[in-house]
C-alpha cells in the first residue's frame, strides 16, 4: 500500500486543510496555474495558428515553389515563356508528396472604370488550377471555369471590387501596354464572376486570377508556353526539403524558388512567433512555480506537528517529502484542469465567432487564427506538471530540517 498516496488524500479531503491558513495562498496558487496554462495556451494556439494561415495565403497566391527561366527578373511579372514539355509536368514522378503542379503567368495591367483607374497584376492559370485556396475565401459568386475556350471571367478581390465600385457580374476594361509605348495598349473586356477576400491586403489590393490564354495571346505565346510552374506540397514542413528534390529534377535552364525564399523577411518575422512563444511558456511556469513553492512551504508549516509524528512512528524524510509532493501535484492538476477548461472555452469561441480582430495590413489576417491540436496541449500539460513537481523537490528539503522532539506538542 501507498501509505504516502493514502495520508495525502486524507489530507486532501479534511475540513481543517479547506479552512486552514493555507487556504488562501493555496487557492492562489491553483488560480495562477489556472491562467498560466490559459496563457500558455492561447500563445500557442494563435502564434502556430497565424504562423500557418500566413503561410497558406502565401502559397496561395505563388504556389509552395516555383518553377520559371533562371534569369534576372525579380519582379512578379513573367517575361520570358517556359514550355509545358517538361518531364514534371503534370506529374512529379520522382519527388514524392506533390498534390498538384500546375502552369501560370502574369502581366501588368490596369483596370479602368468610368471614374476610376488602378494598376493590377493580372494572373493567369489553367484547367490545371487546384482552386481551393480561393474556395476557401470566396464570399461572392464562384470560381471560374478555364477548361474549355477561351473565357473573359475572371475573379477579383473584396478589396479591389470596393476601390473601383466593381460589383459581381460587372464587365470592366484592363488595359496591358505594349512593348511599344506609341501603339495603342491590349484592352480586355472581363467579367467579375467571383470575389474573394484573403485578408492579405498586400495580394488581395493587386491580383485578379484570370485566363491564362489571354497572356499567351497578348505575348504572341503558343499553347505549350507559359510563365512558370507552381507546385503545392502536401506537407509545409517538408518545403526545404521537396524545395532542393525538385531543383534537382529541373533543367539548367530553369530556376525553382521556395515561397520561404522568395519572401524571406515574412517568414524570418513570423519565425519570431516561436521565439515569444518559448519566452511566455518559460515565464508562465516559472511563476506557477514559485506559487507553487509558497504553497507548498506553507503546507510543510502548518503541518510540522503531523510531520514530528510521522517521523517518530518512524517514516523517513523521503516518505514524508513524498505526502507533499503528492498534495502539490493533486493542486497542481487542479489548476490545471481549470486552466485547460477555461482556455478551450475562449480559443473554440475565437475559433468559431472570431470576435477578435486584427489589422490585416500589419498582421496579413483580419482575425485571430486558432490552432488546437491536442497533442501540443497534452504536451504542455505534462510538461508543466513535471516541471513544478521538479521545482518542489528542492524547497520539500524543509522536512529534514523539522525536529520530532520539538514539533510534536500536545495541549
Amino acid at each position: 500500500m501507498n501509505y504516502e498516496l493514502f495520508i495525502a488524500k486524507r489530507i486532501i479531503a479534511s475540513k481543517q486543510y479547506k479552512s486552514s491558513i493555507s487556504s488562501p495562498i493555496i487557492k492562489i496558487a491553483i488560480i495562477a496555474i489556472s491562467l498560466g496554462i490559459v496563457i500558455m495556451m492561447i500563445a500557442i494556439s494563435t502564434g502556430i495558428g497565424l504562423q500557418q494561415k500566413i503561410r497558406e495565403k502565401l502559397a496561395g497566391f505563388s504556389g509552395h515553389i516555383q518553377i520559371t527561366n533562371f534569369d534576372s527578373n525579380n519582379s512578379e511579372i513573367t517575361l520570358e515563356p517556359v514550355s509545358k514539355n517538361q518531364d514534371f509536368y503534370p506529374d512529379f514522378k520522382n519527388v514524392s508528396n506533390i498534390n498538384n503542379v500546375q502552369v501560370f503567368a502574369t502581366k501588368a495591367g490596369i483596370i479602368r472604370t468610368e471614374t476610376d483607374f488602378e494598376g493590377i497584376i493580372f494572373k493567369g492559370v489553367d484547367g490545371d488550377y487546384d482552386w481551393t485556396f480561393f474556395k476557401d475565401y470566396l464570399v461572392e459568386g464562384s470560381l471560374p471555369n478555364f477548361s474549355d475556350e477561351i473565357s473573359n471571367d475572371v475573379l477579383i478581390s473584396r478589396e479591389i471590387s470596393n476601390r473601383l465600385h466593381i460589383n459581381l457580374g460587372d464587365e470592366f476594361n484592363i488595359l496591358f501596354v505594349k512593348e511599344d509605348p506609341s501603339k495603342a495598349p491590349w484592352v480586355r473586356v472581363v467579367k467579375a464572376v467571383g470575389i474573394y477576400n484573403s485578408g492579405f491586403q498586400e495580394f488581395d489590393e493587386s491580383f485578379v486570377i484570370a485566363d491564362i490564354r489571354h497572356i499567351q495571346k497578348m505575348n504572341k505565346w503558343s499553347d505549350d508556353e507559359v510563365g512558370g510552374f507552381e507546385v503545392l506540397i502536401g506537407n509545409f514542413d517538408e518545403i526545404e526539403t521537396k524545395s532542393k528534390e525538385v531543383y534537382a529534377q529541373t533543367s539548367i535552364t530553369l530556376n525553382s524558388q521556395s515561397v520561404v525564399e522568395k519572401y524571406p523577411s515574412i517568414f524570418e518575422w513570423i519565425g519570431l512567433f516561436d521565439t515569444n512563444i518559448y519566452l511566455i511558456i518559460a515565464i508562465m511556469i516559472l511563476v506557477a512555480g514559485i506559487n507553487m513553492i509558497t504553497a507548498l512551504l506553507v503546507l510543510i508549516l502548518e503541518r510540522t506537528q503531523m510531520v514530528g509524528i510521522l517521523k517518530a512512528l518512524g517514516s523517513n524524510n523521503t516518505s514524508i517529502r513524498k505526502v507533499f509532493l503528492y498534495n502539490a501535484g493533486y493542486l497542481i492538476l487542479r489548476g490545471l484542469f481549470w486552466g485547460n477548461i477555461i482556455g478551450l472555452a475562449i480559443l473554440l469561441t475565437q475559433k468559431y465567432t472570431g470576435i477578435i480582430t486584427l489589422d490585416s495590413e500589419t498582421y496579413y489576417v483580419s482575425e485571430v487564427p486558432i490552432y488546437i491540436n491536442i497533442s501540443y496541449i497534452l504536451l504542455l500539460n505534462i510538461g508543466t506538471l513535471v516541471l513544478c513537481l521538479l521545482m518542489l523537490i528542492v524547497p520539500s528539503v524543509i522536512v529534514s530540517k523539522i525536529n520530532p522532539a520539538k514539533s510534536i506538542k500536545f495541549e
